[in-house]
């Protein structure tokens, strides 16, 4: 009965019901869940079963499928057209062979391929064969208009490409100030045109706008001067692709330049990985007041001078900056002038511009200051470039201590400054000063350096590479120890393997013998020294290769290949070396390529499943938190616990053990001072707030997160820290994988096979290779060998319980026999499965895990990511629960479900309990860990889940569900084209209104130091 189908549907999913509770689990039961879900969609969304069956198909507008002339008179044409031809045809068919009351064959043939052209028109190729046009390619229908990249919701909806943009290359300017850049005249003139002419008619140069675009064509005076005009006070927006993070697009204030290349201000290039080999840019325009206001404030380059991911800065020396400072810094005994005493320090310089002083001799200055309104002077120890060098540095970043009478005059400055010093320097005057200050102090560093290192001319002859003269007898020694190990194998006394294992030690301990050797043979003040001592370029490493010796070198699989290469760039590779060593140069690059791409998808689908997650209240008022300690791999420290709490809140008030006396409050964000209190204090675990505990509605409150890294201050409401965790973790994703190459292989740097891959592997919950087996029960350890395999029995005395684990030959044993061993210990050797510890453990255990494990491989590499970024992934993998048992619910078992739904659901049904109802009985549910995959398909928006993967099937079954998007998340809302409900686009930010003021005095280099977002 057409009208009756909702009872049918009652009585089906009753009966599917029934048949459930007899099954045990198995391919069976999940089939039945499934066609259970299907049903209780339509149930529940109001969709009539009979409108899955079409009998009309809607055409879509002419302008979507167009059809083109081309130059011979001949027509190209859409796919779709052709699709609905075929269906309109077998249509026609169909009515004229019913009409003609042909045979029932025929007929049951025509309705076939009927069936077949709507199906081909909806989706081609998902039943049977494609249907393909001419050269035997594959119709595009209209699944396919909407699916991958090149689909509507990729290409069109989630990204459009925008007027008001320009793209150039890249050339330095060494000139501009920080929140500069150079933008060529004829890019300026035409990104700026409908300003330029309403400024010609304004000003009254011109008496309408269509002689003044005649004007602007002829580039008359008067235009340059509209331009310089406009200009003036509107900052532009540098993008470089790819942008991994969110300094891939920061803001300038545009200076005109000849030309036609864009000019970048060196010290950016570090955040947009850019250099100056042929690198393009695109420059982008903010038109309206908001944008302009926003792009000044939040985007300016001169502000941005910490990293998101760690808060440490960005903007810090490169190269020949570096070079110039560790050359300005040097300290040179016995050079020209030494022991010379100055009555000041302008003596000094005069002394050293006529030549009478070197920059590094060792000379006395009498400094005078002013203290409490006398003057008083002292006579300090110093170097004329360490002069020239502190003028430019705040002499107050805690380096000398200010309060010591002895040292009120030193110098802050007095050591060699090398990249990691100056990178302390610049975030020390970050803490201390703020951005506006620190930029200024990085501009006048940068030409100091770049002057200095033009000076010094410090340049590479081969002469510099000099071997040292002790590698001869190194390696005549290491070769008469593998000349004795090679007969003990030929007369069988070590096996093969151990042969291999000796070989490589051997020749490993005869390269770092060559290399010391090197590094005491190379003069302090040679340039190849002083480029990688000081941080500027290059590496030991790299030395050791030009003037030492390249050494070992693995193979394409990984292993290391006995022979070593013996020779040094310097002296020549001989042939075998050469083709031995390139390979691995070889393979360093493919890697490269490939991991270029899969680092790009894991950032994609991390920001997938993290893009919802924003700052939306001050505090959720929990009293739960992430309990921290440090992270060791063995013996080595991978994160010590006070790195883990600075710029995070504590659960409780943390208190003197024997007055009591609160040592840091839970109300305030933890220094790297406070962090050091609770250290010394013999902590070693403590609870801190977390966003895997956070109780907020939507979104994560800005107590749980703790601080906002890319300013040291708590995060403010509005901010998308998921995009941000995203981008943190994705963007050195990048890095990781670049790693091989630039050893060309050498065997001792570690291979990227644990790096990449390992941090999807955690990411995406699955089981490693040969997971490791843990303990499901705390007790005594039992180990039985049979045969090639062990069998391990735990057993609880207190129990009674008992578990056998039967372990292959190929898993190697972690516990001994007659230990007692705690619930969760790994049993064998190997990474765990995070379900496993889920299971066993809980939900703490398999968070910190997955912190653990990332922070790891991150680290291994040398790259540094804040634990909170982690977390917020983290917290996403584990949004969703399982329901075991659906009580008195509309739930399925099985099915996965929001927390905070289920929360809710209890909530109504306990409260019918306490009502006195009977019958009534609460849903129970078990955690479950999600891949971000899975997270990201399994969103409650469905916009964002067909945005991301399957976008077909994310559609029917929002169709078939009936489901409403709320349009919480970013993706969203940039897809229907609203602002995005983060930043200002938050509700609170809306009701700001935009004053026409007088023109602002405060320009970049000296504006105001804005907190984030008053606009």
């Amino acid at each position: 009965n057409k009208d009756n189908w909702v009872n049918s549907l009652v009585w089906l999913a009753d009966e599917l019901k029934e048949e459930l509770k007899d099954l045990p689990s198995g391919q069976k039961k999940i089939k039945l869940l499934k066609r259970l879900e299907i049903i209780e969609a339509f149930r529940l969304s109001g969709n009539k079963p009979q409108w899955m069956v079409l009998d009309v198909v809607p055409v879509i507008p002419p302008d979507i499928r167009p059809m083109v002339m081309l130059d011979g008179g001949r027509y190209a044409t859409s796919d779709l057209n052709d699709l609905y031809r075929r269906v309109i045809n077998r249509n026609n068919r169909l009515r004229r062979m019913l009409t003609l009351e042909a045979p029932d064959i025929i007929i049951r043939n025509e309705k076939r391929m009927l069936q077949e052209a709507v199906d081909a028109l909806i989706d081609n190729g998902r039943h049977g064969r494609p249907v393909t046009g001419p050269n035997n390619r594959a119709l595009k229908s209209l699944s396919d208009m909407l699916k991958g990249k090149q689909g509507r919701f990729r290409q069109n909806l989630l990204g459009k490409r925008v007027d008001y943009s320009g793209r150039s290359v890249i050339v330095v300017g060494p000139e501009l100030k920080m929140y500069q850049c150079g933008l060529p005249k004829e890019m300026a003139l035409e990104l700026f045109k409908p300003f330029v002419l309403k400024r010609l008619v304004d000003t009254k140069v011109i008496a309408n706008i269509k002689s003044a675009r005649k004007l602007v064509d002829r580039a008359g005076t008067a235009v340059w001067d509209a331009l310089e005009n406009v200009i003036k006070d509107h900052p532009v927006l540098l993008n470089r692709a790819p942008t991994l993070h969110r300094l891939g697009i920061q803001a300038f204030e545009p200076v005109l330049v000849e030309g036609r290349a864009l000019k970048l201000h060196p010290l950016v290039c570090t955040a947009y990985n850019a250099d100056f080999d042929g690198d393009q840019m695109a420059v982008h325009l903010p038109l309206s007041a908001e944008a302009q206001a926003e792009a000044r404030f939040l985007m300016l380059a001169a502000n941005n001078l910490l990293k998101p991911s760690d808060g440490r800065p960005v903007a810090v020396p490169t190269q020949d900056m570096v070079l110039g400072s560790y050359y300005l810094t040097m300290l040179k005994e016995g050079d020209l002038g030494e022991g010379k005493v100055f009555r000041d320090v302008n003596e000094a310089l005069m002394a050293y511009n006529e030549h009478a002083v070197s920059l590094h001799a060792p000379i006395k200055v009498k400094v005078t200051k002013d203290i409490g309104g006398r003057k008083v002077s002292k006579i300090i120890d110093c170097t004329v470039g360490r002069l020239i060098f502190n003028e430019n540095i705040p002499q107050n970043l805690g380096y000398v201590d200010r309060t010591d009478s002895d040292k009120q005059f030193d110098l802050e400055i007095s050591f060699l400054v090398k990249k990691k010093q100056l990178s302390d320097i610049i975030e020390r005057c970050i803490r201390i000063h703020g951005t506006t200050t620190t930029s200024e102090v990085l501009d006048k560093v940068k030409a100091l350096g770049f002057k200095f290192s033009t000076r010094a001319a410090i340049t590479v002859a081969v002469c510099d590479a000099t071997i040292p003269p002790q590698k001869k007898d190194i390696l005549a020694n290491a070769q008469s120890k593998i000349d004795v190990i090679t007969e003990q194998y030929d007369y069988g006394y070590i096996s093969a393997a151990e042969k291999s294992k000796k070989f490589i030690d051997i020749w490993n301990k005869a390269t770092d013998e060559v290399t010391e050797a090197l590094k005491g043979n190379l003069g302090k003040y040679n340039p190849i020294f002083m480029m990688a001592d000081s941080g500027a370029r290059g590496s030991i490493n790299q030395i050791r290769q030009l003037a030492g010796m390249r050494g070992l070198i693995a193979n394409t699989s990984g292993e290391t290949i006995e022979l070593p290469i013996k020779a040094n760039y310097r002296e020549g590779l001989n042939i075998l070396e050469y083709f031995i060593s390139s390979r691995g140069a070889r393979k360093g690059l493919a890697d490269t390529a490939l991991r270029t791409a899969d680092s790009g998808y894991l950032t994609r689908r991390l920001v997938d499943v993290s893009q919802d997650v924003i700052i939306r209240e001050d505090d959720c008022n929990t009293d739960d938190g992430l309990e921290i300690f440090e992270i060791r791999n063995g013996s080595e420290m991978i994160e010590p616990l006070s790195e883990r709490l600075v710029g995070r809140y504590l659960v409780e008030n943390f208190c003197d053990k024997n007055t009591g006396e609160v040592i840091v409050p839970k109300t305030r964000l933890m220094t790297e001072a406070d962090a050091k209190k609770i250290v010394e204090n013999g902590v070693e675990r403590i609870k801190i707030r977390s966003v895997l505990h956070c109780k907020a509605k939507h979104g994560v409150c800005a107590k749980c997160y703790g601080a906002n890294l890319a300013n040291g201050n708590v995060v403010s409401v509005g901010e998308a820290v998921g995009v941000i965790a995203a981008q943190s973790i994705g963007e050195p994703g990048t890095q990781l994988t670049m790693r091989t190459f630039h050893t060309g292989g050498i065997a001792s740097a570690e291979d990227i096979t644990q790096g990449l891959p390992r941090v999807e592997e955690l990411f995406e919950g699955r089981r490693p290779k040969n997971a490791a087996i843990i303990a499901r029960i705390s007790g005594h350890v039992t180990i039985e060998e049979i045969k090639t395999t062990k069998n391990v029995i735990l057993t609880n005395e207190e129990t009674g319980e008992q578990e056998q684990y039967m372990i292959p030959w190929n898993l190697k044993l972690r516990v001994r026999d007659g230990e007692d061993i705690e619930k969760g210990t790994k049993i064998t050797e190997g990474n765990c499965y995070p379900s496993d510890i889920l299971a066993v453990q809980g939900i703490e255990a398999v968070q910190n895990y997955i912190i653990n494990e990332v922070q790891k491989v991150y680290r291994l590499q040398g790259v540094d990511i804040n634990d909170k970024h982690i977390e917020v992934i983290v917290r996403q993998m584990l949004r969703k629960i399982k329901v075991e048992d659906s009580g008195s619910s509309y739930l399925l078992p099985g099915s996965l479900v929001d927390k905070k739904e289920i929360d809710a659901i209890n909530a109504e049904l306990q409260k019918r309990i306490d009502e006195g109802e009977l019958g009534v009985v609460p849903v129970t549910t078990v955690p479950v860990l999600q891949g971000i995959t899975k997270a990201s398909s399994s969103s409650e928006s469905f916009l964002s889940a067909a945005s991301f993967q399957e976008t077909t099937k994310a559609l029917t079954d929002a169709a078939i569900k009936g489901k409403s998007d709320y349009l919480q998340g970013l993706k969203e809302n940039v897809i229907i084209g609203k602002l995005i409900p983060a930043g200002t686009g938050m509700e609170a930010y809306n009701k700001v209104e935009v004053v026409k003021t007088e023109k602002a005095e405060t320009f970049a280099g000296e504006h105001v130091q804005v907190p984030p977002m008053n606009i």
